[in-house]
């Protein structure tokens, strides 16, 4: 998110981000003490609003030892391991967050009903515990698991999150991301848009399938693997049938990646454009760089696409990026 100071440095907020801090201020204060400990915080909002920033500070500033902040991608890949480890949630949940007392999750999300019964049985140990839980999310509570085939079956599980949760909305009236990148490591890639559809497939760079990288489930061809540098195409990674948690592993052994060849994603199957959701999730939680070759320019890119979950969230990151124009070769 932007970052907008006054003269004295200090970070200017909006209303509605002055609203939540004083809101998860209140919260901070009260961890750690030995009175009953206080009701966590939900808060929900449209893209670039700047919840992960309010709770980055909310969670900098809370004075405890005990306390664990997770983005929910990579979270939820090491609650499913543990329990295939540990056999059950309780055991996993001891395993992952062993004596938190205060849990924050950024990008909270339920889309898929597995993953729904999961995140239910996750959500009643950690109140059965009296965890103090602060999550950000593009989703209002009952907006969850929007499904109809499924979203009734999600129903108590939202009754024990307003339950438990204050629900704070931070949706003020700008997308600040589309005025300057806020992080420096996920900015330093740029966005290149192609001149002609060839052009967005990298000229100059190896070529397709040049070398192989293995995964936890498949040998992977990409264009370059070496030091801590990927270069590879939309089609091989967003088309193979990769998991999030494959992504989380390749970004803990590549901190530099290319994305060439994406095309306008309403022209190509919807699972291909959840996986480039979930790759830029995980590229910008982990601050990595990212330069995308296109096809289109951001707007055209994620114009007219088929409903996707969070499609609109990349979009707001991805407007981080510094534009380039390639001429053709």
């Amino acid at each position: 998110m932007a970052r907008r100071m006054d003269v004295d440095g200090e970070l200017v907020l909006d209303a509605a981000q002055r609203a939540a801090a004083a809101r998860l201020a209140e919260v901070g204060v009260r961890i750690g003490r030995r009175w009953r400990r206080p009701r966590g915080i939900y808060l929900h909002g449209r893209p670039g609003r700047g919840k992960t920033m309010l709770m980055d500070r909310f969670f900098t500033a809370v004075n405890a030892n005990r306390k664990r902040r997770y983005h929910f991608h990579g979270f939820f890949a090491g609650l499913h391991a543990a329990v295939s480890e540990f056999g059950t949630i309780e055991r996993a949940v001891d395993a992952v967050l062993a004596d938190a007392e205060l849990v924050c999750f950024d990008e909270f999300h339920v889309h898929d009903i597995g993953d729904a019964m999961l995140v239910a049985r996750l959500l009643d140990t950690l109140f059965a515990r009296n965890t103090v839980l602060v999550v950000t999310s593009n989703y209002a509570p009952d907006e969850l698991l929007p499904n109809p085939l499924f979203h009734e079956r999600f129903l108590p599980t939202i009754e024990r999150i307003h339950a438990h949760l204050d629900v704070v909305t931070v949706d003020g009236p700008r997308d600040y991301r589309e005025f300057g990148g806020r992080r420096t490591g996920f900015a330093a890639g740029r966005y290149l848009v192609a001149t002609a559809p060839s052009e967005a497939s990298g000229p100059g760079l190896a070529p397709h399938g040049s070398t192989a990288i293995p995964t936890a489930h498949r040998q992977l061809p990409v264009r370059l693997a070496e030091n801590d540098c990927l270069i590879a195409d939309f089609a091989e990674l967003c088309g193979a049938p990769l998991s999030a948690s494959d992504f989380l592993e390749l970004a803990t052994r590549y901190h530099r990646w290319t994305l060439c060849g994406v095309p306008e994603l309403r022209t190509v199957p919807t699972d291909h454009v959840t996986r480039f959701v979930n790759l830029v999730d995980i590229l910008y939680d982990a601050d990595i760089p990212l330069t995308v070759h296109a096809a289109a320019a951001l707007p055209d890119l994620t114009r007219d696409v088929p409903h996707v979950p969070d499609l609109a969230r990349i979009a707001s990151r991805l407007s981080e990026l510094p534009v380039g124009e390639r001429t053709a070769a």
